[in-house]
């Protein structure tokens, strides 16, 4: 037994693994494709993008697991069942069960470690991941100065070269802009060529010019100006604004991405608390309103009049009559303002606080649809009968988009407040666990739900003779 179990879980682990890595690949081929122009022409090192799609790959995780899960089983058994090897087992008195415990232990284990992957390793890698990707976002462009356009990304100057020679990469006809003073462009410098090159730390952008003129216009009350020749100088231009910089991840540390799960209870609690607090506040001030529209009509002080008189209103002059409508008007209208300000800060409130529960739920509902769809995959490779890259995968891709689809629909859902969190984020496990349950008997009984003769049958007889010979003699 021992043996089968070993041969069942090599079987098993070989197209896991390579499916795995595959679909993570794709996935992180995906990401780039999207972020790219974010990263083009920024002279990035390659350290830097390894470390980003490292972290982008540890985001994707929860896409390619599943998903490896399900066409590794289907592959699996339906390579057994091809080659007749299920048929064997069970021939020889073992269950279907009996023949997936070993890979259910595998995947008890795997649920295991993808619950301990969300929980500690995943926020981690979306604290860094976000980081990282906000320092690429907002790092200047790598230097390039281009034919005839004024390059202005070096912070107090703006320069223009007329032609740049591919050979030798010498610019002619150069004009640079000094705006270091701040006082428009009194500072001049104008050369025949120049040739750029690099301090040895790379830090520094050396600027050699020749046979050019410098043009430098005092601020004064004369402006006196003055002008100056060069056969060759030298300009050095500070980098530092070039590199990359890395920020401060505690700045990220709040969005609910980046953190576990009793940093997410007790993040709820905290927000729970403020809008009940809130909540609080909003009945007050509406309470005040109301004690500001009693007020408004005793504009003469006569509460006694106001208060019993029931024709008070009409009795009063007409002058007094349009006092009265216009601050009650004024006090409805600000009523309104501050209730419509009110709800939306309430409904910002409840949805963030929806966010939280939803990330809070997304640290299990991994696990479970590695259980979930491995008891998908496995009977209906036992089923179908077919190994290799071809009807798996088709099937496979088909179960994986019900189970992203409906993950992402409850997830809408609980975020514009039609679904709990726990209805909204458990949907999709709703929906495939009576599938992997209805599976599972089928492959135990043996079930002919995937073969193409019985169906043939089963319509048969449900179509009239008669018909079938009309059909048989116009076909004749």
């Amino acid at each position: 037994m021992k043996k089968l179990h070993s041969l069942i879980f090599k079987t098993f682990i070989g197209p896991f693994i390579i499916t795995f890595f595959v679909t993570l690949f794709i996935l992180v081929m995906q990401f780039l494709w999207v972020y790219i122009d974010e990263m083009v022409g920024k002279g990035l090192d390659a350290l830097i993008i390894l470390e980003l799609l490292f972290y982008a790959s540890a985001n994707l995780v929860p896409l390619a697991l599943p998903l490896a899960v399900l066409l590794s089983s289907i592959m699996t058994f339906g390579n057994l069942g091809e080659h007749y090897e299920l048929v064997a087992l069970k021939s020889a008195g073992l269950s279907l069960q009996r023949i997936m415990f070993p890979l259910i232990i595998f995947m008890v284990m795997l649920s295991f470690g993808a619950f301990l992957f969300s929980n500690h390793a995943w926020p981690v890698a979306n604290l860094k991941f976000a980081s990282l990707l906000y320092d690429v976002r907002t790092k200047k462009p790598a230097l390039d100065i281009q034919d005839n356009v004024y390059y202005k990304d070096i912070e107090g100057f703006v320069i223009r070269a007329k032609n740049r020679d591919e050979k030798t990469d010498e610019l002619q006809d150069v004009l640079i802009y000094d705006h270091v003073a701040q006082n428009g462009n009194t500072r001049v410098i104008k050369a025949e060529t120049g040739v750029m090159t690099m301090s040895e730390d790379k830090s520094y952008l050396l600027f050699t010019l020749k046979n050019g003129s410098l043009y430098d216009e005092m601020v004064g009350d004369n402006n006196p100006f003055y002008r100056s020749t060069f056969s060759e100088k030298i300009i050095r231009f500070d980098l530092s604004g070039f590199n990359l910089e890395r920020s401060d991840e505690e700045i990220f540390k709040n969005n609910y991405r980046m953190m576990n799960l009793s940093q997410i209870e007790e993040q709820t609690d905290t927000l729970r608390i403020m809008l009940k607090a809130r909540n609080a506040e909003f009945i007050n001030g509406m309470k005040g309103f109301l004690i500001l529209e009693k007020d408004s009509l005793h504009l003469d002080g006569n509460y006694a009049n106001v208060e019993y008189n029931p024709n008070w209103f009409d009795e009063l002059e007409k002058a007094k009559k349009v006092q009265y409508l216009n601050w009650s008007l004024n006090t409805v209208r600000s009523m309104e303002t501050f209730n419509e300000a009110f709800v939306s800060d309430l409904e910002y409130r409840d949805q963030f606080i929806s966010k939280h529960q939803i990330e809070w739920h997304r640290k299990f509902t991994l696990s479970i649809a590695c259980l979930i769809l491995f008891f998908i995959g496995a009977p209906l490779g036992a089923i179908i009968r077919k190994g290799g890259l071809g009807m798996p995968v088709i099937i496979s891709v088909l179960f994986f988009l019900l189970f992203h689809i409906s993950s992402i629909t409850g997830e809408k859902m609980v975020k514009s407040g039609e679904f709990s969190a726990f209805a909204g984020m458990w949907l999709s496990s709703f929906i495939l666990t009576p599938i992997g349950i209805f599976l599972t008997y089928k492959a135990t009984t043996d079930s002919v739900i995937m073969d193409t003769d019985f169906y043939k049958k089963f319509f048969g007889a449900l179509i009239p003779k008669k018909l079938l010979l009309k059909l048989s003699k116009k076909d004749g």
